[in-house]
């Protein structure tokens, strides 16, 4: 069954007609392997390369510092671990910090049981790295920094271009997930000081299973997977052809519409927000106000239960998502909400909605009618 108002474009976005119509050919027309010399084989060849040079057009990189993954997290781990085990006789020290995505968090506790060492920086109550807590983590074994350059669950954005100076200054290599900010915000591989750039189609109105990695020139990586010589022997295995093509034209319609679709995203996240804060007692913004992601609105109510809130809103045709993740039958709070101070009532309370450029305004009221009626609702409910 189809949701009637889609707010969760933070988890996963709808492909366009446009990069449908680019990929569709390379499933049966024209299914050459890439690798192959033959014609139908140099024909995906061509294709494979203009993503990559669309790719790295929407970052500021060259085509050849492009690698292309199956997922935003199998580039972060590509990036992390690959860094970590070509380094590991200069250094085993890594800086990254406590409210970094799983893809991130989850390697490097994997690489602490390899023998690494791991420090992980806390921000403050808006969810903001301080670029001198991360200068004081700098040992001299410290081979790599990773901090992402927005948050996908309160969406602030973090300073990663002061930080990717610092790496830069001490020569550390300086990776960013930029997962959430890739489209949303403009995204510059210089201007960032990025060494190491992960990113993943289907936030962007591409298609599931498509990533990409920057590797900047001279940055030393190991494979995560041995086989062929594809991407340059750093990523073997047969290349997703449609998926690569769709990528490169999702990445390129994103990019071009960047300003227009973050102004109408900030002008729908604003109304959705302020509508719910003065309409809804006991309501709370989660992150920064000003510096966050155009499209995020992560808000906490006192006295709810953030799961509640999420079953009645899809009840409601309305597709949100929540503070707090299900693990194993039993829930567990969010480790961003954790990180920023709150409390596990607070965190429990919690709710994300990220628009996108198709929602309405229609659609923004109807959703904040509806959020003030259920947790009026479910407030009465706690109060009996």
């Amino acid at each position: 069954m189809k949701n009637r108002i889609y707010l969760d474009h933070a988890a996963t976005t709808p492909v366009s007609r446009a990069v449908l119509d680019a990929m569709l050919p390379f499933f049966s027309e024209c299914p050459g392997n890439a690798s192959a010399v033959y014609a139908t084989g140099r024909e995906a060849r061509k294709a494979v390369e203009q993503a990559r040079r669309e790719t790295a057009a929407a970052i500021g990189a060259q085509p050849a510092e492009i690698l292309f993954t199956g997922s935003g997290s199998e580039s972060d781990n590509l990036a992390v671990k690959g860094t970590a085990f070509a380094l590991k006789e200069k250094g085993r020290h890594i800086i990254t910090t406590s409210i970094e995505h799983p893809a991130v968090l989850n390697t490097c506790r994997w690489l602490e049981t390899q023998g690494f060492e791991v420090t992980y920086v806390s921000p403050d109550r808006e969810g903001r790295i301080d670029p001198e807590s991360v200068r004081g983590a700098i040992r001299g074994d410290t081979v790599l920094i990773s901090v992402m350059a927005a948050n996908n669950e309160i969406g602030t954005i973090e300073p990663v271009e002061e930080i990717g100076r610092i790496a830069r200054e001490k020569g550390i290599v300086f990776h960013t997930d930029a997962v959430q900010a890739v489209g949303a915000i403009p995204a510059d591989v210089n201007r960032w000081n990025a060494d190491l750039l992960s990113l993943s189609a289907h936030k962007f109105n591409g298609p599931k299973g498509a990533g990409a990695l920057y590797v900047r020139k001279g940055t030393r990586i190991d494979p995560l997977i041995s086989g062929g010589h594809q991407e340059r022997g750093l990523r073997a295995g047969t290349e997703n052809v449609p998926a690569i093509v769709g990528l490169g034209k999702a990445v390129t319609e994103t990019v071009r519409e960047q300003q227009k679709n973050a102004e109408r995203t900030a002008a729908l996240r604003d109304r959705l927000t302020e509508g719910i804060l003065s309409s809804v007692p006991d309501a709370f913004l989660n992150g920064s106000k000003t510096g966050r992601l155009p499209n995020n609105c992560s808000i906490r109510f006192s006295r709810i239960d953030g799961e509640a809130l999420l079953l009645r809103l899809d009840l409601a045709g309305i597709a949100a998502s929540s503070g707090s993740a299900c693990t194993a039958g039993s829930q567990e709070i969010s480790h961003v909400l954790r990180a920023i101070g709150l409390s596990e009532e607070e965190a429990k309370g919690s709710l994300r909605m990220t628009a996108g450029p198709e929602n309405t305004e229609q659609e923004i009221d109807e959703t904040v009618r509806t959020v003030k009626e259920i947790v009026e609702d479910l407030r009465s409910m706690f109060r009996g």
